[in-house]
């Protein structure tokens, strides 16, 4: 089992790599206690099965004598494909840490639901149903940032990128089979834009759900977290540690506008009502406050605009079961229930009705909301009749 922890170990392996037609790539990573993971591992494997082939690399044991640089002219060396399972979290971590995203890149997690195994299916479940083997479990929940890793964590770490080497295999022969390998691409092309990876703070308020739609009220919200998440990217810490959504909401509706103020809060951590972060706080509510009308934020009414025909929903919902179970794609893959709403509703520009999506569900869609077709129950199916 080799640890690599030095520059020119890397360079060897990734000189190696160049040849292959691909290689799977896996990371452990601690986001505890940090806005930013930390990398504390990275698994590589290439197709094979010498001692040799599958190799850890660590950049906390490696220190100042290893840098990413050869792996990351491997990650933009396009002739060699780039395997990951549910990649988007290691994706952001190369992207943070290096500005770099594997390209080409193939996920087994999107290539399994477009593969008929269901939604979010993970990776125990493949190396089960694929590879015919068991993983050890025990090593999961470990601390990867300490050191020395025990001989049970490497294997474990080790066990996340031989197995792969299968799975993609078989993977990448079905979708060829199927000629679905395009599906996966549009999916795919939403882990390699680099926009993913990028949260603005000023943006940061649309993830929160609030209750009311005061435009003032959200112009709080707007600049507390703002704040927030300036504050958190800054000093490198999780946003939950500098304030909790509910205590945010809460901060919006009580607008402090003094440390007393603060001081009566229910919901802010101790550590929140003084300092740097109590000073943030009441000025991020004076600009709320003061934030002329023109420029208060606009609530989304689009949903409570929405005229659903919930009979017409219903249809279309029976309609993806169809098409799921005719495809072996996973439902939430083709449409989420948002989407069969706004159809219903009469909306166009949903994703359920574009790219593969409109050839396995969308014309379908379309046609039952002008009825120009029908469904007809017969035994355990459903089929659809044209009118």
């Amino acid at each position: 089992m080799q640890t690599i922890t030095t520059t020119d170990a890397l360079a060897a392996f990734c000189e190696r790599a160049r040849s292959a037609p691909y290689v799977t790539v896996d990371t452990e990573f601690l986001r505890e206690r940090t806005y930013y993971s930390k990398l504390c591992l990275i698994q590589l494997a290439l197709p094979g099965t010498d001692d040799d082939d599958a190799v850890l690399v660590d950049p906390i044991e490696g220190g100042d004598a290893l840098s990413l640089a050869p792996l990351m002219e491997l990650f933009r060396n396009t002739s060699v494909v780039k395997v990951f399972h549910a990649a988007r979290q290691d994706l952001e971590i190369f992207y943070i840490d290096e500005g770099v995203i594997p390209d080409p890149l193939f996920d087994t997690q999107v290539a399994a639901m477009v593969c008929g195994f269901g939604e979010q299916v993970g990776y125990e479940t493949l190396v089960k149903r694929i590879a015919k083997a068991q993983l050890d479990k025990s090593s999961r929940f470990t601390d990867w940032s300490r050191r020395p890793l025990s001989e049970a964590q490497k294997t474990y770490a080790l066990a996340d990128v031989t197995h792969l080497r299968e799975i993609y295999e078989y993977l990448d022969r079905r979708l060829r089979d199927s000629g679905r390998h395009r599906w996966v691409a549009e999916e795919i092309a939403v882990l390699t834009d680099p926009a993913t990876y990028v949260v603005k703070p000023e943006d940061a308020w649309k993830r929160i759900k609030t209750r009311s739609s005061s435009a003032r009220f959200l112009a709080l919200v707007q600049e507390l977290a703002t704040f927030r998440e300036t504050f958190a990217q800054e000093r490198n810490v999780p946003r939950n540690r500098v304030f909790k959504d509910d205590a945010l909401s809460e901060l919006a509706s009580t607008k402090p506008q003094s440390l007393a103020d603060l001081g009566r809060s229910r919901l802010l951590l101790r550590e929140a009502r003084k300092g740097e972060i109590a000073d943030g706080i009441l000025a991020a509510v004076a600009r709320g406050l003061e934030k002329p009308k023109e420029e208060l934020p606009e609530p989304d009414t689009s949903r409570d605009r929405m005229q659903v025909n919930p009979a017409l929903a219903d249809l279309l919902r029976v309609l993806l079961k169809a098409r799921t179970e005719s495809s072996g794609v996973a439902p939430k893959l083709i449409a989420s229930a948002a989407d069969l709403d706004a159809i219903a509703a009469g909306e166009r520009d949903v994703p359920a009705l574009k790219g593969w999506r409109r050839e396995v569900f969308g014309e379908e869609a379309l046609k039952l909301c002008d009825g120009r077709i029908a469904l007809s129950a017969k035994g355990r199916t459903i089929q659809v009749i044209a009118l």
